[in-house]
């Protein structure tokens, strides 16, 4: 089962009694995430934006804001990524939110995804890595107040980039004991 990644973007504005924010920037590349640097690439989540995704507070799940399957949320794709709009609910709570994203203590949007098999490629010729992600599920957005990518929340990820260099090693080990071989 593939593991949840978690990314942020600063992209968060109010419309009257919605939230509105851009989680996700097709082709923009991310900060260093500890070796690597990531690009979603555009249409990445596929068919996975019409699933049934919540929108969170802080990627909490007993903090939900909305729903795409009670359409209290939509996400709409565009060529530059994914934009969703929020109608939450009227809680304190939420209105707590509003004020502090009103204020703009808050400012920031996340997602959480996983990435389907062979939905990424490496590009190790460039330093930092290159992760260019091609082929994922969206999970979930977030209103978050660290619109950064944190350090523990790029681990899955820097296991993905430890065992595609390892397998490169692997591969380069093997051509290299054909060729001795030969």
């Amino acid at each position: 089962m593939n593991q949840i990644e978690i990314r942020a973007a600063a992209d968060l504005s109010l419309q009257g009694k919605k939230i509105i924010g851009r989680p996700v920037v097709y082709n923009s590349p991310s900060q260093d995430l500890g070796g690597f640097v990531e690009v979603i690439g555009s249409g990445a989540f596929g068919d996975s934006v019409n699933n049934d995704i919540r929108a969170l507070v802080e990627h909490d799940q007993k903090l939900i804001l909305g729903r795409t399957s009670a359409g209290t949320m939509t996400i709409k794709e565009d060529e530059q990524g994914l934009l969703v709009e929020i109608d939450p609910p009227n809680i304190q709570a939420a209105r707590d939110l509003m004020t502090s994203i009103e204020r703009k203590d808050i400012s920031g949007m996340s997602f959480g995804f996983t990435v389907n098999p062979n939905g990424a490629q490496w590009d190790f010729d460039q330093v930092p890595a290159l992760r260019t992600v091609t082929s994922a599920n969206l999970l979930e957005v977030t209103i978050t107040g660290m619109p950064a990518y944190q350090a523990t929340n790029v681990e899955v990820a820097m296991r993905s980039l430890q065992e595609k260099q390892r397998s490169n090693d692997i591969d380069l080990m093997l051509a290299r004991l054909e060729m001795m071989r030969l």
